[in-house]
């Protein structure tokens, strides 16, 4: 079978994240299974035009940001088609990232949707209330309207639930089961003998870094020597935000940026650090969660969509009452008092670890291209 996926960034892309990882780790196994993979993806400076990446044909074109019109990665991939890929694939999986490709208004193919989060209401507080209007009210059209009738794949059960809110039907949605990627070599650390928060996502700012350094401001008064590691990637501009603000907020001695990382280094500072916080503002999942949990590192998160799912308040990590810094911060001291807490959480964190498994993950993906195409792998 040949499919061609169509998602805004590639594994390789600097601003890639978890779904990036969902789906190269989906497409690897489906080509490791006797199907050819196509992906087609936005540019980033310096990159190939075309690529093989584990037996996955990648091919970059136009800019992820739908604004750009003409020259997006949205606009291009309707072009190529029409030029490449009519008549010429047997499923077309179209991955939303906010905004689709709008694969019904122009492939005859079948089609699958492939969607991590709803964005709803992250619209306004990340573009503004002009874009932010037209970004929820395109989202709300697709769901409800263009979309409505074809199968979807998501991850979590907040985002199936959100997709319901929205009008999808609940028969219509897979979750998948969600797996985790390990370095071939796993090693053992001891953690940090002075308090330590990690970190780890998209320089973002729905991904809630600034609450985290006003939660270390707070966590520092019980513990001077608390620090902030802060593992990730994405626009150089809004780090250099978090710097000056870091600065503003007199605790820049203790925060020390690590930007992107190889896996190994990664797993190291995941498991030296004592807690995983993310106070992001939406998420589909939480693979970062699952990652430190790993090592046994527990993680306290804001109470929200994905996050709630992929931590198990008192059992795995916490999960915060209010999302604010103040409340972070609260939990973070909870847990570096309470010790019998502590390595309660770490114990079950590293069983709950061990039930991800991306070979699942693909099985699962690949029923239902089977339901909806026929194909039996």
């Amino acid at each position: 079978m040949k499919i061609l996926i169509l998602n805004w960034r590639d594994i390789k892309n600097p601003s890639s994240g978890g779904a990036e990882i969902l789906t190269h780790e989906i497409a690897k196994r489906f080509v490791k299974w006797g199907h050819h993979v196509i992906q087609f993806s936005s540019q980033y400076p310096g990159c190939k035009e075309k690529e093989m990446i584990d037996g996955v044909e990648v091919i970059r074109k136009g800019n992820p940001d739908a604004r750009r019109l003409f020259n997006s990665v949205h606009f291009l991939a309707f072009w190529y088609y029409l030029r490449k890929f009519k008549e010429n694939v047997d499923i077309v999986i179209d991955e939303v990232h906010g905004i689709p490709f709008f694969t019904p208004w122009y492939v005859k193919e079948k089609k699958i949707i492939l969607i991590c989060e709803v964005a709803g209401n992250l619209w306004r507080e990340i573009f503004g209330l002009f874009y932010g209007f037209i970004g929820l009210a395109i989202e709300k059209f697709y769901l409800r309207f263009m979309y409505k009738k074809l199968p979807y794949l998501t991850i979590s059960n907040s985002t199936r639930d959100a997709l319901v809110k929205n009008g999808v039907k609940d028969t219509d949605i897979t979750v998948l089961p969600m797996g985790v990627s390990l370095p071939e070599k796993l090693s053992t650390f001891k953690k940090e003998n002075s308090p330590t928060l990690a970190f780890l996502g998209r320089y973002s700012r729905y991904k809630g870094i600034e609450d985290a350094m006003l939660a270390l401001k707070e966590v520092s008064k019980k513990y001077p020597k608390a620090k902030l590691w802060i593992v990730g990637r994405g626009d150089a501009g809004y780090r250099n935000k978090l710097v000056a603000l870091s600065k503003r907020l007199e605790v820049h001695k203790q925060i020390f940026f690590f930007d992107f990382v190889s896996e190994e280094k990664k797993f190291e500072l995941l498991a030296r650090s004592w807690i995983l916080i993310h106070p992001s503002m939406a998420e589909g999942w939480g693979l970062n969660v699952i990652e430190a949990n790993v090592v046994g590192t527990p993680a306290i998160g804001y109470n929200t969509g994905g996050l709630k799912d992929s931590i198990r308040h008192m059992e795995t990590g916490l999960l915060t009452e209010e999302n604010t810094p103040e409340c972070l911060s609260r939990e973070v001291l909870r847990l570096m008092i309470d010790k019998p807490l502590y390595k309660r959480l770490s114990r079950n964190a590293v069983k709950w670890s061990k039930k991800f498994n991306w070979e699942e993950t693909a099985r699962e993906a690949w029923k239902v291209i089977e339901k909806v195409y026929g194909e039996k792998n």
